[in-house]
């Protein structure tokens, strides 16, 4: 598979970390057990995916260099615009596993949909500089490039942001902490909508079900365990701005219940989309017209209008 968070948390490993938490007390134990989560759970993939067949000649590439970040720290980016001069922009986070290269097919159907897209690689994936990712880091990545694209794309009415699989995660904490500054500076939320693909409600939930089938020694408390905690379920209620929560039926990685439970907590306006047959890497292609649909429809609603019902298969469908 392109992407998936769940075949990463391997039988093997899971049983170990959990062992290791019980026995060692010890904070360098702890800090070493960290280390191996987060290489785990990140998986990264070094060089080039091997369906990548390069960059179209209009994408532009460069890094993005905080002040915030260490020496030697970047952010590598790619900068796809749209055919249209005033195109809405799309601010693209992506999961686990594959850096950039991994993500241009589905970058190129959302441009291929009039969209331009900025897409970021976290410090430690890809052309990016910077250590071993962690929850922490991936977050201030996002806000980092939240900073870019919003100079990018001067007009807020224009803006959404998009997370797939662990992405949805970083994507909802951003949407998030945009909402509370906006709220805390009386002023409107600065992107029109928020759009979250194959996602779970929270590591720990991800990782319960993973050790629930797989784990021979049920007592173990996974959830408790992590130090990585990826919750989006608490946080999605804060997001104050349009939805979209789009999971594939046959997703055998994240089950679209969690899509469900993300979209029954967040407030209106929101959708759901389910894509009979869509797996955890093919909603976007799977639902075509219907996935188009909905992004044009998220582009139309602002803040306090109800959405209208649920897209696609009904939600209790799920």
């Amino acid at each position: 598979m392109r992407s998936s968070l769940l075949p990463l948390l391997r039988r093997r490993w899971l049983s170990l970390m959990c062992m290791a938490v019980l026995i060692v007390g010890l904070p360098v134990g702890c800090g070493v057990l960290q280390h191996k989560e987060r290489e785990l759970l990140f998986r990264i993939e070094p060089g080039t995916a091997g369906w990548y067949r390069g960059l179209p000649k209009d994408v532009q590439e460069f890094d993005i260099k905080p002040s915030g970040f260490k020496a030697g720290q970047s952010l590598h980016a790619w900068w796809w615009p749209a055919a249209r001069r005033d195109a809405p922009s799309i601010l693209y986070l992506h999961g686990v596993r594959w850096n950039l290269t991994g993500q241009a097919f589905r970058i190129e159907q959302l441009r291929a949909m009039g969209y331009s897209v900025l897409a970021i690689d976290y410090r430690g994936f890809g052309q990016s500089k910077g250590d071993l990712p962690s929850e922490a880091s991936v977050y201030e990545d996002a806000r980092a490039a939240w900073e870019r694209f919003a100079a990018m794309q001067p007009d807020a009415s224009k803006r959404l942001i998009y997370g797939h699989s662990l992405g949805g995660a970083v994507a909802v904490d951003l949407a998030a902490d945009l909402a509370a500054q906006a709220k805390k500076n009386r002023a409107p939320v600065p992107v029109r909508g928020l759009v979250i693909e194959s996602t779970f409600t929270s590591l720990g939930d991800a990782v319960a079900q993973v050790a629930d089938n797989n784990l021979p020694v049920k007592w173990l408390p996974v959830r408790w365990l992590l130090s990585q905690k990826f919750d989006s379920i608490d946080k999605i209620v804060d997001i104050d701005m349009p939805l979209l929560v789009v999971h594939g039926l046959a997703d055998p990685f994240m089950p679209s219940r969690f899509s469900q439970q993300l979209f029954n907590a967040a407030n209106e306006p929101k959708r759901l989309l389910l894509i009979p047959g869509g797996t955890h890497n093919n909603s976007m292609s799977l639902g075509g017209a219907q996935y188009r649909q909905a992004l044009e429809s998220l582009m139309k609603t602002t803040p306090g209008q109800v959405a209208g019902p649920a897209v696609g298969r009904a939600a209790h469908d799920s």
